[in-house]
């Protein structure tokens, strides 16, 4: 201990005289009315000293309270893109509702105008490979569902069951090679059979005189006992007459969208 009060003795009473001359300085500043060359002198000394310190308080303030904003800012900018993904969440969910309600209102609307009794289902997987255009549904034989019954949706044809088990059904789409539905054409009448061709069908036996045009409407003629008559199949997509022969050769697109069928109606009749 003496030995540290023997190194640092003159630092300790420098700041000792420095405090004594500080405090003589502030008990006088309250009774003269004027400044003294001492008082002066400490001025002068202490001016700038104190300036500096003031404008590096300022100058910590300034940066801590940026510093303290940048904090609040972040975390209100985390906040606000949480609550803008909950809302678009919520908002991609009120639209697939609002979509659902349509496909489900056509449905309906389309049910109410048949004669005969209908089942709605919801398409739960398709065929991946290229060479079978089928899809599953979620109903089988436990709600009635027998093989050769027709599946349709409000735009038109879709195919018919192909295996039915007690919970689930196989769909063969009317784009599938094996697949033939009996047509015609709405306005003449013309008659033939559409037949699978990958992503359309082509409109088989239409006889060379038969006036066909681009866009004419296909219907089902009702013949072959699996779909009833007068169901939309699709619209003539080409037409053409051969110099030789006796039917045309005729390309249709189904009305139906396949890449994006979601919920179908089960015709519930026995093939005749």
């Amino acid at each position: 201990m003496w030995e540290w009060w023997r190194k640092n003795r003159p630092l300790m009473l420098g700041s000792l005289l420095l405090l004594v001359a500080l405090l003589w300085y502030s008990v006088n500043l309250r009774q003269q009315d004027e400044t003294n060359l001492l008082e002066s002198v400490v001025l002068r000394l202490t001016g700038p000293v104190q300036a500096g310190l003031d404008r590096t308080i300022d100058g910590v303030a300034d940066v801590w309270g940026h510093y303290l904003y940048l904090i609040d800012t972040a975390e209100d900018n985390r906040r606000l893109i949480d609550d803008n993904r909950a809302l678009r969440a919520v908002l991609t969910e009120s639209e697939e509702v609002r979509l659902e309600n349509e496909r489900l209102r056509l449905l309906l609307d389309f049910k109410e105008a048949q004669e005969i009794a209908t089942l709605p289902a919801r398409v739960i997987a398709e065929d991946a490979s290229s060479w079978f255009r089928t899809v599953m549904i979620d109903k089988g034989s436990d709600q009635g569902v027998t093989e050769g019954m027709p599946v349709v949706v409000a735009e038109g044809v879709v195919g018919r069951v192909m295996r039915s088990s007690p919970r689930f059904a196989r769909v063969l789409l009317i784009t599938d090679a094996s697949s033939a539905v009996a047509s015609l054409l709405q306005d003449n009448r013309a008659r033939g059979i559409c037949r699978g061709q990958g992503d359309q069908l082509v409109f088989d036996f239409v006889l060379r005189q038969e006036e066909v045009s681009v866009g004419d409407r296909v219907v089902t003629s009702g013949m072959g006992g699996v779909f009833p008559k007068g169901l939309v199949v699709g619209n003539v997509k080409s037409v053409e007459r051969q110099e030789f022969g006796l039917f045309q050769a005729i390309t249709v697109a189904p009305s139906v969208d396949f890449s994006h069928l979601e919920e179908v109606l089960v015709l519930l009749r026995s093939p005749q």
